[in-house]
């Protein structure tokens, strides 16, 4: 069976022990659907490691649910979800928040690129590129050809998008973010930037108001532009976050937000945040684009339940538009993302879809289900955490040596990039076109700008570490360091 991600499992505080609170956290995902029958849970080591809990602990916990009937013990094999749960549990009302499908799957967000052709554009400090040379693309290709000679698949498909990638999907969400939805509320996508278009095309109208991070994310800039949107930048300040009472005074239509880690300033939204946000597009009868980007690989603490789980748990998610994308797990050129909308707007984003650019490319789609459903998503989630927590830590170590505190980090241990920045000497612009001339990517901090908001008085940067080696994070911060005093 398919694997559980532990995603956002938290224990609570009001609990006597940590063991009573594991046990009560993993019931509630069980009992409300979020771990589906029969899959298999990570090992009393493993999930001892993750929560920084003592391997007692958990060992305590699942021998009670083992005893409860939640879970079951295989010898040589591990501990399951029962497929058959406690008699008062199946006589208890459900709440009509998941439909059990299958599992696993991810997102990230679309590759962010803006640099001359002649220059490598996966190359040192680029942000948004992963670490290309650690995906295992033997096993990925053997997934190709599995499916390669498959007629059934081979002409024109469900617009929707493959049946067995969307239960995958489901499964994987709702394990590892809490997400509410089934298959039939999934459309996937050519990457998280069409995912975005077709929810905004489908919930706004030309010059609706939109709220928006400033500084964000430069692609959808691009969106609201061809599509005539009126843009009201809200501002994010530097470890503090999204200026969340500007949002909670405006009747705009719709918000289009990064909570996991905003893009480019690295702050996150907690829980508190979150459910302000729900209430005020319930309220208000407006909309929340959800880009879940960079939730898997947190570095600091573990990753806040989704806004659209919350909103699910309280029967508000109707307003709320999932958007995620696997270009940051796994390869860019993958060119593969997902939505996930309210029942009643499947349709209308469905015909935008059909529109735009009809079917996804099938043979990928199915390969990408067997990916995740065997569990080779998750392996390599878990892989790329431990090292790119350990070239964020280079980063910072090296950052700290070579700039004698002239630059300062401002965003959270989390993702692929650090965003730094300083006072005074040389501006972002010469110090990027400096580096591009050593062909390294240093990517001003108005790239990001809409141009909406107050003007800054510091310049700034970000340096992506995802596709650069651990043993070259440090020569090339010394390369850049020098260019940046020269």
């Amino acid at each position: 069976m398919q694997p559980i991600d532990v995603g956002d499992l938290q224990l609570s505080e009001q609990h006597d022990t940590r063991q009573t609170a594991l046990f009560h956290a993993i019931r509630e995902k069980i009992v409300q659907d979020l771990w589906s029958k029969g899959s298999k849970l990570p090992s009393t080591r493993k999930l001892a490691v993750e929560l920084s809990v003592s391997r007692n602990t958990v060992i305590y916990a699942y021998e009670q649910l083992v005893t409860e009937g939640y879970i079951e013990s295989r010898k040589g094999s591990g501990f399951y979800v029962s497929v058959e749960q406690p008699e008062h549990f199946l006589n208890s009302p459900q709440p009509n928040l998941v439909q059990k499908t299958s599992q696993l799957a991810t997102q990230a967000e679309v590759a962010r690129r803006n640099i001359k052709t002649a220059l490598d554009i996966n190359g040192g400090f680029a942000p948004g590129v992963p670490d290309l040379n650690a995906f295992p693309f033997a096993k990925w290709q053997r997934l190709l050809q599995r499916h390669s000679t498959r007629q059934n698949i081979a002409g024109n498909q469900d617009v929707q998008g493959s049946v067995a990638l969307r239960d995958a999907l489901s499964g994987y969400l709702a394990s590892s973010r809490s997400v509410r939805c089934h298959a039939d509320r999934i459309i996937i996508t050519a990457g998280a930037q069409q995912a975005i278009s077709i929810g905004l095309m489908a919930t706004l109208m030309t010059g609706d108001e939109l709220l928006m991070e400033e500084p964000g994310y430069r692609q959808v800039h691009k969106i609201v532009d061809l599509l005539k949107l009126n843009l009201d930048g809200v501002a994010v300040r530097e470890k503090v976050g999204l200026d969340i009472d500007k949002v909670l005074s405006s009747k705009a239509k719709a918000l289009y937000v990064t909570p996991s880690n905003q893009y480019p300033m690295g702050t996150t939204l907690n829980t508190e945040q979150r459910l302000k946000l729900i209430d005020w597009a319930n309220k208000n009868q407006s909309w929340i684009i959800e880009d879940d980007y960079d939730s898997e690989f947190q570095f600091a603490h573990r990753p806040y339940t989704s806004m659209q789980g919350l909103a699910g748990k309280l029967g508000l998610d109707d307003r709320i538009i999932y958007v995620g994308s696997l270009s940051k797990v796994m390869f860019n050129g993958l060119r593969l993302g997902y939505l996930v909308v309210p029942e009643h707007l499947v349709t209308k984003c469905l015909e935008i879809k059909d529109a735009l650019s009809g079917d996804t490319a099938s043979h990928t789609q199915e390969a990408l289900a067997d990916f995740v459903r065997e569990g080779d998503l998750l392996r390599h989630i878990r892989k790329m955490r431990r090292s790119y927590k350990l070239k964020y830590e280079s980063m910072i170590d090296a950052i700290e040596s070579e700039f004698n505190g002239d630059l300062e980090v401002i965003s959270q241990a989390a993702g692929l990039h650090v965003t730094v920045k300083w006072d005074g000497g040389i501006s972002e612009y010469e110090w990027s076109r400096r580096a591009e001339l050593d062909n390294i990517i240093i990517r001003p901090f108005s790239f990001y700008e809409y141009g909406s908001s107050v003007e800054r008085d510091w310049n700034g940067a970000l340096l992506g570490f995802g596709n650069v080696r651990l043993a070259e994070i440090k020569p090339k911060i010394k390369a850049i360091a020098r260019l940046f005093y020269q």
